[in-house]
């Protein structure tokens, strides 16, 4: 179900106020194009990680731990290196958004009036 054209104007407002808030909080919140996916990084951990196992099993196999643990290791790595956003902005971008004279209660009661607002039009 779309939202309407009033929720989604409260919807950027909202996203607005939280980026000036808080802005690293709404970084790792939020979908920020500076910060993707990379299709090469999963690639790479996948098979990483495959790697890891076919090294694990094989020491595992001829009961040699030192090979066991290193496929252990590569494995955890390749994982690690397959989650991992890439990061194509500066980490200045975070810092640069927010205003010192705001407090950062006025976003929650920005928030509980919009509540009250709509729940009074309910009932």
């Amino acid at each position: 179900m779309p939202l309407s054209e009033h929720e989604q104007k409260l919807l950027e407002q909202l996203e607005k106020q939280l980026n000036e808030d808080d802005p690293k909080f709404a970084s790792s919140m939020g979908s920020d194009p500076g910060r993707s996916w990379s299709t090469r990084h999963l690639v790479i951990g996948v098979l990483a990680t495959l790697a890891g196992v076919l090294l694990l099993l094989v020491g595992v196999t001829i009961q040699i731990t030192f090979v066991g643990v290193l496929g252990f290791v590569v494995m955890g790595a390749g994982v690690y290196f397959a989650t991992m956003r890439s990061s194509a902005v500066g980490k200045a971008k975070a810092g640069a958004g927010r205003k010192q004279g705001k407090s950062r209660s006025s976003f929650m009661s920005n928030l509980e009036q919009r509540w009250d607002e709509r729940h009074r039009g309910e009932s």
